[in-house]
């Protein structure tokens, strides 16, 4: 596998990323990354993937999210509608590549919010070919209640009224520490060393603004409508993501799909105590739709009513 650093420009930001390829020359299909919750794109936890990915012959895009890691923006900005926005940018920016074919582009994501925007930009890119959804999070208000105590929700939902108030008589918020004070740690979080290497390198301090689009995340509803082949991985007791957020965006995605519920397991832990089941299923589906489209074949007039069928030469 070859990696090589490459930049592109996100809303006029300098995005930074990590461009893996095979030892033989292109062009690629084309798999496109945003980290997960916090995440960055030199993490250790994501390069076995890519790695089984280049085997298979595909190439791989993860980058750094505006704002994070070596990526130029504001920092301290927790933006999901931004991250959206950098991964509809980045699936540009392959299209822009000679060693990629343009038209199979599939997006992985994984860890909370990275699972969730895989959804997001398959239903927002129609570019997007196939997608695969590791441990996701599927409604973001559901998520931060869970992970506090009803008091505690209350509170922290009282903290945002009053941060409300003074942003717009100050004109500053309160900052926060986005794993601590947004997302809730749970002990297995506390203990685990499998993001150790960037652990050291997230914001710190953020603003409690950035919680609000947080609250308003709904891949769920993204999931209602999309006929992109669709694979979900959950873990059963999931006390991270929750086990039914990866249910839910399972059952309502309305095109070809399917489920992995890894058991007998915790969200950190399975990483690796499933990566060698889990993972050739991810390479096989993406092998399956990402494709070019040579011919494209739209008939009617069929008993069970139109049919579409994409050939590739």
């Amino acid at each position: 596998m070859i990696s090589t650093d490459v930049s592109f420009f996100s809303e006029g930001d300098q995005i930074a990323g990590i461009w893996r390829t095979p030892d033989a020359a292109g062009p690629y299909r084309a798999i496109v990354q945003g980290p997960g919750w916090l995440g960055l794109k030199d993490a250790k936890l994501y390069v076995r993937y890519h790695e089984a990915l280049v085997a298979a012959g595909f190439a791989v895009l993860v980058f750094d999210y505006r704002g994070f890691g070596d990526s130029a923006g504001d920092r301290g900005v927790l933006s999901p509608n931004r991250q959206l926005q950098d991964l509809v940018n980045a699936v540009t920016y392959l299209t822009t590549r000679d060693d990629v074919i343009a038209d199979a582009i599939g997006v992985f994501g994984t860890g909370g919010t990275g699972g969730g925007n895989a959804i997001l930009l398959a239903d927002a890119d129609p570019r997007i070919k196939a997608a695969v959804s590791q441990v996701p999070v599927s409604d973001g208000t559901d998520w931060l209640h869970r992970m506090r105590q009803e008091h505690e929700w209350l509170a922290f939902l009282k903290a945002l009224d009053e941060d409300r108030k003074l942003r717009v008589t100050t004109g500053e918020g309160r900052l926060v520490h986005p794993r601590e004070e947004i997302m809730v740690p749970t002990p297995e979080r506390r203990a685990t060393t499998i993001k150790a290497d960037v652990d050291d390198r997230i914001p710190s301090a953020i603003s409690l603004a950035n919680a609000e689009e947080i609250l308003a995340y709904r891949p769920i509803d993204a999931a209602g409508r999309l006929e992109t082949p669709l694979m979900v991985i959950g873990v059963a007791g999931d006390a991270t993501t929750p086990t039914d957020h990866a249910v839910a965006l399972y059952e309502a995605a309305r095109g070809p799909k399917t489920l992995i519920m890894q058991n007998h397991t915790t969200h950190y832990a399975a990483y690796d105590r499933y990566w060698e089941q889990t993972t050739p299923r991810i390479v096989d589906w993406f092998d399956r739709y990402v494709r070019p489209a040579n011919l494209v074949v739209r008939s009617s007039g069929a008993a069970d009513g139109n049919t579409l069928e994409t050939q590739e030469a």
